[in-house]
Protein backbone atom coordinates (compact mmCIF):
# COMPACT_ATOMS: atom_id res chain seq x y z
CA UNK A 1 0.00 0.00 0.00
CA UNK A 2 1.26 3.07 -0.98
CA UNK A 3 1.57 6.36 1.39
CA UNK A 4 -1.07 8.10 -0.39
CA UNK A 5 -3.51 5.14 -0.39
CA UNK A 6 -2.67 4.99 3.34
CA UNK A 7 -3.67 8.59 3.81
CA UNK A 8 -6.82 7.99 1.87
CA UNK A 9 -7.91 5.36 4.17
CA UNK A 10 -6.84 7.95 7.20
CA UNK A 11 -9.68 10.03 5.53
CA UNK A 12 -12.76 7.32 5.35
CA UNK A 13 -12.17 7.11 9.22
CA UNK A 14 -11.72 11.07 9.49
CA UNK A 15 -15.39 11.62 6.85
CA UNK A 16 -17.19 8.87 9.24
CA UNK A 17 -16.57 10.77 12.31
CA UNK A 18 -16.74 14.35 10.60
CA UNK A 19 -19.02 16.96 12.64
CA UNK A 20 -21.79 17.44 9.24
CA UNK A 21 -23.86 19.48 11.54
CA UNK A 22 -20.58 22.08 12.73
CA UNK A 23 -18.97 23.58 9.38
CA UNK A 24 -16.88 26.89 9.81
CA UNK A 25 -17.41 29.83 8.02
CA UNK A 26 -14.52 30.32 4.84
CA UNK A 27 -13.36 33.37 6.81
CA UNK A 28 -11.03 32.84 9.04
CA UNK A 29 -12.63 33.13 12.75
CA UNK A 30 -9.18 34.95 14.35
CA UNK A 31 -9.19 37.27 11.35
CA UNK A 32 -5.38 36.24 10.44
CA UNK A 33 -3.50 34.78 8.11
CA UNK A 34 -0.29 32.71 8.71
CA UNK A 35 2.82 32.14 6.21
CA UNK A 36 5.01 29.29 6.87
CA UNK A 37 7.96 26.99 5.76
CA UNK A 38 6.58 23.98 4.58
CA UNK A 39 8.96 21.56 7.00
CA UNK A 40 7.33 18.43 8.30
CA UNK A 41 8.36 19.62 11.57
CA UNK A 42 6.44 22.68 11.58
CA UNK A 43 3.04 22.45 12.79
CA UNK A 44 1.46 26.12 12.40
CA UNK A 45 -1.93 25.50 14.09
CA UNK A 46 0.17 22.96 16.74
CA UNK A 47 2.71 25.90 17.26
CA UNK A 48 0.53 29.04 18.26
CA UNK A 49 -2.88 26.77 19.35
CA UNK A 50 -4.92 27.28 16.32
CA UNK A 51 -7.98 25.13 15.47
CA UNK A 52 -9.73 24.21 11.82
CA UNK A 53 -11.45 27.52 11.04
CA UNK A 54 -9.43 29.94 12.87
CA UNK A 55 -6.66 31.12 10.65
CA UNK A 56 -5.05 30.74 6.67
CA UNK A 57 -2.29 29.03 6.53
CA UNK A 58 -0.25 29.59 3.27
CA UNK A 59 3.09 27.65 3.20
CA UNK A 60 6.00 27.06 1.16
CA UNK A 61 9.74 25.90 0.74
CA UNK A 62 11.04 28.35 3.65
CA UNK A 63 8.07 30.49 4.14
CA UNK A 64 9.31 33.09 1.90
CA UNK A 65 7.02 35.80 0.34
CA UNK A 66 6.77 35.39 -3.35
CA UNK A 67 3.89 36.79 -5.95
CA UNK A 68 2.11 33.56 -5.10
CA UNK A 69 2.05 34.92 -1.25
CA UNK A 70 0.99 37.99 -2.43
CA UNK A 71 -1.70 36.74 -4.25
CA UNK A 72 -2.90 34.35 -1.41
CA UNK A 73 -2.76 37.24 0.77
CA UNK A 74 -4.61 39.56 -0.71
CA UNK A 75 -7.47 37.20 -1.68
CA UNK A 76 -7.39 36.57 2.31
CA UNK A 77 -8.07 39.97 3.07
CA UNK A 78 -9.82 41.56 0.50
CA UNK A 79 -12.46 38.73 0.07
CA UNK A 80 -12.33 37.05 3.48
CA UNK A 81 -11.56 39.64 6.38
CA UNK A 82 -8.11 38.43 7.43
CA UNK A 83 -6.68 41.62 9.20
CA UNK A 84 -3.24 40.32 10.72
CA UNK A 85 -0.13 38.51 9.11
CA UNK A 86 2.28 36.33 10.52
CA UNK A 87 5.37 35.01 9.40
CA UNK A 88 7.13 31.55 10.64
CA UNK A 89 10.50 30.90 9.54
CA UNK A 90 12.30 28.22 11.54
CA UNK A 91 15.87 27.10 12.63
CA UNK A 92 17.81 24.10 10.70
CA UNK A 93 15.67 25.35 7.11
CA UNK A 94 16.70 23.36 4.23
CA UNK A 95 16.41 26.78 2.21
CA UNK A 96 19.41 28.26 4.08
CA UNK A 97 22.50 28.53 2.08
CA UNK A 98 20.93 26.77 -0.95
CA UNK A 99 22.59 28.26 -4.23
CA UNK A 100 20.00 29.48 -6.80
CA UNK A 101 22.11 28.73 -9.50
CA UNK A 102 23.10 25.09 -8.31
CA UNK A 103 19.28 24.07 -8.16
CA UNK A 104 18.81 25.49 -11.32
CA UNK A 105 21.39 23.47 -12.94
CA UNK A 106 20.34 19.94 -11.20
CA UNK A 107 17.04 20.91 -12.04
CA UNK A 108 18.18 21.36 -15.95
CA UNK A 109 20.12 18.18 -15.65
CA UNK A 110 17.16 15.92 -14.48
CA UNK A 111 14.62 18.36 -16.66
CA UNK A 112 16.12 19.43 -19.71
CA UNK A 113 15.56 23.03 -18.67
CA UNK A 114 15.97 25.79 -16.58
CA UNK A 115 12.94 26.80 -14.37
CA UNK A 116 11.89 30.04 -14.75
CA UNK A 117 11.33 30.80 -10.68
CA UNK A 118 13.70 32.02 -8.53
CA UNK A 119 14.56 29.36 -5.59
CA UNK A 120 14.59 32.30 -3.08
CA UNK A 121 17.20 30.98 -1.11
CA UNK A 122 18.96 32.33 1.66
CA UNK A 123 21.79 32.84 4.38
CA UNK A 124 20.58 34.67 6.76
CA UNK A 125 16.93 33.73 8.70
CA UNK A 126 16.45 36.85 10.73
CA UNK A 127 17.35 39.17 7.71
CA UNK A 128 14.79 36.61 5.38
CA UNK A 129 12.09 37.48 7.72
CA UNK A 130 12.69 41.00 7.32
CA UNK A 131 12.91 40.60 3.54
CA UNK A 132 9.65 39.21 3.96
CA UNK A 133 8.06 41.49 6.17
CA UNK A 134 9.31 44.33 3.87
CA UNK A 135 7.73 42.50 0.55
CA UNK A 136 4.30 42.66 2.37
CA UNK A 137 4.27 45.68 3.61
CA UNK A 138 5.36 47.49 0.02
CA UNK A 139 2.82 45.39 -1.95
CA UNK A 140 0.15 47.78 -3.00
CA UNK A 141 -2.40 44.70 -3.07
CA UNK A 142 -1.78 44.06 0.76
CA UNK A 143 -4.10 46.91 2.74
CA UNK A 144 -3.52 45.96 6.38
CA UNK A 145 0.06 46.21 6.97
CA UNK A 146 -0.37 48.01 10.23
CA UNK A 147 -0.03 44.15 12.09
CA UNK A 148 2.21 42.34 10.31
CA UNK A 149 5.04 40.13 12.02
CA UNK A 150 8.00 37.65 11.73
CA UNK A 151 9.40 35.01 14.21
CA UNK A 152 11.79 32.30 13.95
CA UNK A 153 10.26 28.71 15.37
CA UNK A 154 13.30 26.86 17.31
CA UNK A 155 12.82 23.34 16.28
CA UNK A 156 14.35 22.54 18.78
CA UNK A 157 12.87 24.06 21.78
CA UNK A 158 9.58 24.49 20.38
CA UNK A 159 9.71 28.48 21.37
CA UNK A 160 8.81 31.51 18.57
CA UNK A 161 10.87 34.25 18.57
CA UNK A 162 9.82 37.75 17.21
CA UNK A 163 12.15 39.03 14.71
CA UNK A 164 12.22 43.04 15.20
Amino acid sequence: MSVIDELVKNNEAFAAGFDHERQPPSQPARRVAIVACMDARLDPYEVVGLTIGDAHVIRNAGGVITDDEIRSLAISQHLLGTEEIMLIHHTDCGMLNVSNEEFHQLLEAQAGQRPPWHTMSFSDLEEDVRDSIWRIKESPFIPKTDSVRGFIYDIATGRLEEVT
